[in-house]
């Protein structure tokens, strides 16, 4: 496996597949950069990898890096550089020097992502017609850590709305249920399954810190008979909510509506003007006997002071201009306010909206960057009340919030009033999803100290960091909600799934621990292969809950994007909650919800030493 990165996204995966899949794995990475608290191939606060990682130094991905890094022989490539021009000339250069590789690139251009997969996969059939599809997966998979970790990340700041993963246009919602609700909730959708029992621990978040306490964490996909023994527990349960649209799009260049231009009183004074017009009309209609339209040009060219005087006109015509001159004075100034009303608002619709004086209950965002700017669209396409606050005025996310007429506050949020111009101190949800642990920190203790219920969800990085800052803020404000995600736990295992030749339709975490739904080809895999549903589940490992009932031929390449069939009502491509006797048999396609060393068990490698331990995740 290739590895090629600039950021922490690159240690993540090459660690998921040296340590969870046994593979070696060449990671390529600029000179001198991302040493410091980061071990090459290494998380903070886990065991090193298991598999030999080389690391490459290189300043751009050339052919000549690719060659050195072994892509000719190489099994798949990631191309996880931020920048989204680099991967897609890395991928196109690959692609040229190895037709058989199986590539997986990061792109946050999601349209741009479609049209590059399709380029890239036909360019394979070019290249290498006598390729059989069959023995060598020589996909092109685009992905963005964006949008795996976006979902998560909003829903741990919303109350009642659970993590989601989407597949077979339906969304699959992983819902909390305490000891007395049972396995549903009344009134709610049936569950599926159960995907875990929640830790023993009285308090409904203890295992947020359990990995680097020793307390005893979440009981991953257990079997039924566990389940039904563990009535005292709290459990996650799977839920199919129906279908969602996609987000709206931004509505950019959309302009103010008329009563937003100008005041009430500018258009009072409007209305009276043409009133006064009209007045003036059918006065010089009744004096001098004249035709409408002729008397009302007459009237406008008296108002603007362009008509010849009326010397020799009989003096009902003299008076009448005497009266539109005046009511034209009286125009003047009326006009010229309009005009200034009218481009101010212009440029406040143009511009950020500030946070109105009387608003409460709504969730602050601080940072608008890739990550910040995919929950800004999650959090508005459910109609969820946002201030976002951002200290780069050119942030990508900052012309989104724009066109979402959403308010915003640029600013630095350690310096004093920029959260409180955010009204924090009558939101409901703090996300601090800002690039930096120490800024997001501080954000947090600040918000605590004005608010100290607040429900708090912050963006760190370091696992050991994480529980102890856990651990800190529960101590302190024990009353309160906190929770911590880290990007690159969300998003690593989507692409190290995608690596190994697996779809990873998403990651759900569960306290500090997350499972994973991938699809899977039954045919080769000799744990489902052969196998009954029934027997093919492996308690803490995986479990099946669909199977694709569609033909090979008619297959749907990627589930996350199906939408329901044209066809009679709720037809759709997988059957959810399969039959136990089902029997799996060669060509079928199963989707999965697996922990991380579930998945690479069942790829067909064996879990390294201490898999049973608590696995650190998506925080």
């Amino acid at each position: 496996m290739v590895v090629c990165g600039d950021d922490a996204l690159a240690h993540r995966l090459a660690a998921e597949l040296s340590g969870m899949y046994r593979e070696p794995v060449t990671l390529v990475l600029p000179p001198a950069r991302g040493r410091s608290g980061h071990t090459p191939a290494g998380i903070p606060g886990r065991r090193e990898p298991v598999a030999p990682v080389r690391v490459l130094e290189a300043r751009t991905v050339d052919d000549d890096v690719l060659t050195e890094a072994g892509v000719g022989t190489a099994q798949a490539l990631a191309l996880v550089h931020d920048d989204d021009e680099v991967n897609i000339h890395a991928a196109l250069r690959a692609r040229r020097l190895n037709p058989r590789l199986r590539l997986v690139i990061r792109l946050y251009n999601r349209k741009l992502g479609r049209h590059l997969e399709e380029l890239l996969d036909r360019s394979v059939e070019i290249q290498a017609p006598d390729l059989d599809a069959r023995a060598i997966d020589a996909s092109t998979t685009v992905l963005s850590d964006a949008d795996t970790a976006a979902p998560a990340l909003a829903a741990a700041a919303l109350i009642g709305t659970s993590k989601v993963v989407h597949a077979d246009g339906l969304i699959l919602r992983a819902a909390e249920r305490g000891p007395e609700a049972g396995g549903g909730a009344a009134g709610g959708p049936p569950s599926l399954c159960t995907l875990a029992l929640l830790s023993s621990d009285d308090s409904p978040d203890a295992g947020e810190g359990s990995e680097a306490s020793g307390a005893r964490g979440p009981l991953l996909l257990p079997d039924d008979e566990l389940t039904a023994d563990s009535t005292a527990r709290g459990r996650v349960v799977l839920e199919a909510v129906g279908h969602e649209g996609p987000p709206p799009p931004p509505r950019l260049g959309r302009t103010a509506p008329l009563s937003t231009l100008f005041s009430r009183r500018v258009r009072v004074a409007l209305l009276g003007l043409v009133s006064a017009v009209a007045a003036l009309t059918l006065a010089s209609v009744w004096l001098t006997g004249d035709g409408a339209l002729h008397s009302a040009y007459l009237s406008l060219l008296d108002l603007i002071a362009i008509n010849e005087p009326a010397l020799e006109d009989e003096p009902a015509r003299q008076i009448l201009q005497l009266l539109s001159g005046l009511v034209g004075l009286l125009l003047l100034p009326v006009l010229v306010a309009a005009v200034l009303e009218g481009f101010g608002s212009f440029r406040s619709a143009s511009s950020l909206r500030r946070p109105p004086r009387g608003l409460s209950g709504h969730v602050v965002l601080l940072g608008l960057g890739k990550i910040g700017t995919r929950v800004l669209t999650q959090l508005h396409a459910r109609g969820i009340p946002v201030v976002c606050v951002e200290q780069d005025p050119e942030a990508r996310g900052v012309a989104v919030a724009r066109s979402y007429r959403v308010p915003t506050v640029i600013g630095d949020v350690t310096e004093e009033g920029v959260l409180e111009a955010a009204k924090v101190h009558r939101s409901t949800a703090l996300l601090a999803l800002t690039s930096s642990d120490s800024i997001n920190l501080e954000a947090v203790l600040y918000a605590r100290g004005v608010a100290g219920r607040l429900r708090t969800v912050l963006r760190l990085y370091d696992d050991r960091f994480a529980a102890a800052v856990y651990r800190t803020l529960r101590d302190s404000h024990p009353e309160a909600v906190t929770r911590s995600r880290s990007v690159t736990s969300l998003a690593a295992p989507a692409f190290a799934g995608a690596m190994m030749g697996r779809q990873v339709l998403g990651a759900i975490p569960v306290e500090r621990r997350v499972l994973l739904f991938a699809a899977v080809d039954v045919e080769g895999c000799e744990a489902l292969e052969g196998r009954t549903v029934a027997e093919a589940f492996r308690p803490g490992s995986w479990r099946v809950i669909a199977v694709d009932v569609a033909a090979s031929d008619d297959r749907a390449p990627d589930l996350t994007g199906l939408v329901p069939r044209q066809g009679s009502a709720g037809e759709r491509e997988l059957l959810w909650q399969p039959h136990p006797g089902y029997v799996l048999l060669t060509g079928d396609r199963v989707v999965l919800a697996a922990t991380r060393q579930g998945l690479a068990e069942l790829l067909g490698r064996q879990p390294r030493a201490g898999a049973g331990e608590p696995e650190p995740a998506g925080r």
